[in-house]
């Protein structure tokens, strides 16, 4: 799915130079020299050419080639190569927007043309042509859950129209930024000639119906109490937290001899390499054979081992670690029935490999020491609160977008928020008064909710907000101020939710695996043909070094 079009024409902004230089070599490319010894031919030429340069110039800049060009048949919808483009160059984007920084750790060299840098090969697919099946499945995507949209009666919401709507209104200020004359002109170097105002708009409302209406069939699912339970018996595990302790030991820390060539480069021989993971083994096998029975324990058998000599090293807590989040080298063992606090044991992390002749080779490249010490079944009730967020006001952005608040900008945001608890505490101090208050003056939602948030789930919400919500102490009525990285909140807890953590989960498992089917059971349904691409940007270079 296509990202939100706030955050897209945030990507769109930040690249709005990458084609610059790819349309100034396209330019050079199509001046046209004519040598002749004839005054007359040559004066005569230059009008011709004058003539038939001017048609085409206004040709290639009025995008009617890309927007005539069949890149694409998708369905029953005809994608122009214009059309494509908007795809294509968001899949470019998207990618420079996110990895652009160490694009070369990918292979990707960003000074050179993404269709002369391969990445395949047996086949030669290159950089070029993997963003463009990127922006293929996209389109795809797009027009499979838009038709299916249309066809359940389903529209835009009124809500991110107009979020489409006001991003497409700030183009002409972005524009004028970037150094371009007018906003048809900024989308042209960010999407080629073919682009116009309409066919963004187009564009945008396409996508966003697509994910809307993914979004909505998701939230529609409903599930019972015995299609909860039915999916839990397939895996009871799944849903419980573990807290416990792990430590790795790297079979490269035992590595002894070598040869180190001119280069710098240090290689082992097989004989070497058996003996590190030999030894690196009974280093994990005499962590869990001693007699320790804390984490304070472990944590000094750990700094005692000669290759932690002269270092900190110990063993790292994590605390209510969901099953989907463990290792899987592992979990199974943490979630054993009959396990016990204090229960310890060793684990090999290997990897194998089938090799030219079919055989396999195992490579162990370390060992997992694990010392357990709870499991969580999770079926304590999820939260339901109320707030009012006062916002920090001024700051100071620096170059990269961060802003940081002084002591003082932050000690009024304080202060407004005792204040407004105690105008409520002095007032009826009812939940209804709070909801109303909240209305009235938070800084989070539209004022129609009275700050509700129900059924708040752990790690859902930032983490001073989230440890206030569940602490263990917490009752119906509680009240408090919070504050996080967006201000202050005055809190009101309204109660325990009748849904349970635990239940939360396996229906969001449900919901995950229901709508996944449906969406590639729509998606695949959507036939593709490829036309001509010949107006895509495949020569492309990201920067100009």
């Amino acid at each position: 799915m296509s990202a939100s079009n706030k955050k897209k024409l945030r990507k769109e902004q930040e690249a709005s130079k990458l084609t610059e230089k790819q349309l100034a070599a396209q330019k050079e490319t199509k001046k046209t020299r004519l040598y002749t010894i004839s005054f007359v031919v040559v004066m005569v030429a230059i009008v011709v050419i004058a003539l038939v340069g001017g048609v085409m110039l206004t040709i290639i800049n009025s995008g009617i080639r890309e927007k005539n060009t069949t890149a694409l048949t998708v369905g029953d919808h005809t994608v122009s190569n214009a059309q494509l483009n908007y795809f294509y160059i968001d899949a470019v984007n998207n990618f420079y927007s996110n990895y652009g920084s160490y694009a070369s750790m990918f292979g990707l060299d960003v000074t050179k043309p993404l269709n002369e840098q391969v990445t395949n090969e047996e086949t030669g697919a290159t950089w070029a042509d993997d963003f463009l099946d990127s922006a293929k499945t996209t389109a795809q995507t797009a027009y499979a859950l838009a038709d299916a949209a249309e066809a359940a009666g389903f529209s835009l919401p009124e809500e991110q129209q107009s979020s489409i709507d006001s991003n497409i209104s700030t183009l002409e200020l972005y524009a004028s930024m970037y150094g371009y004359s007018n906003a048809t002109a900024y989308l042209k170097a960010l999407y080629g000639n073919g682009a116009t105002l309409d066919g963004y708009r187009e564009y945008c409302e396409l996508t966003s119906l697509a994910d809307a209406y993914y979004n909505s069939y998701t939230n529609a699912l409903t599930y019972d109490d015995e299609d909860l339970r039915a999916k839990e018996a397939e895996n009871y595990n799944a849903y419980s937290s573990y807290t416990f302790n792990a430590y790795y030991l790297a079979t490269s820390r035992f590595l002894e001899g070598g040869t180190t060539d001119e280069e710098g480069n240090t290689t082992y021989t097989d004989e070497e390499t058996a003996a590190s993971v030999t030894a690196a083994e009974e280093a994990a096998k005499a962590l869990t054979s001693q007699d320790i029975t804390s984490i304070a324990d472990l944590d000094a058998a750990i700094a005692a081992l000669p290759i932690n000599e002269g270092t900190e090293a110990s063993s790292t807590a994590y605390t209510d670690t969901l099953y989907s989040s463990i290792s899987t080298i592992y979990a199974d063992w943490l979630a054993e029935e009959g396990r016990t606090a204090g229960d310890k044991a060793y684990f090999a992390n290997s990897a194998t490999t089938t090799n030219e002749d079919g055989t396999e080779t195992t490579t162990t490249n370390g060992y997992y020491v694990v010392y357990y010490t709870a499991s969580n079944d999770n079926t304590f009730p999820l939260a339901n609160v109320r707030h009012i967020l006062v916002s920090f006001e001024g700051g100071t952005t620096d170059d990269n977008g961060i802003t940081t608040y002084s002591d003082e900008e932050k000690a009024a945001a304080k202060t407004a928020a005792e204040e407004l608890l105690a105008q409520w505490e002095s007032g009826d101090a009812t939940e209804d008064s709070f909801a109303a208050l909240a209305n009235e003056n938070s800084d989070d939602g539209d004022g129609t909710t009275g700050g509700l948030y129900e059924n708040v789930y752990p790690g859902q919400m930032v983490t001073n907000f989230n440890d206030w919500c569940f602490d263990s102490s917490r009752k119906a009525g509680d009240t408090g101020i919070v504050e996080t990285e967006y201000g202050y909140h005055v809190m009101y807890y309204v109660g325990d939710s009748d849904y349970t953590y635990r239940d939360y989960q396996i229906e969001t498992a449900l919901r995950s695996a229901d709508a996944q089917a449906w969406y590639d059971e729509t998606v695949e349904a959507m036939s593709v043909t490829d036309g001509d691409f010949r107006y895509i940007f495949m020569d492309l270079v990201l920067s100009n070094g």
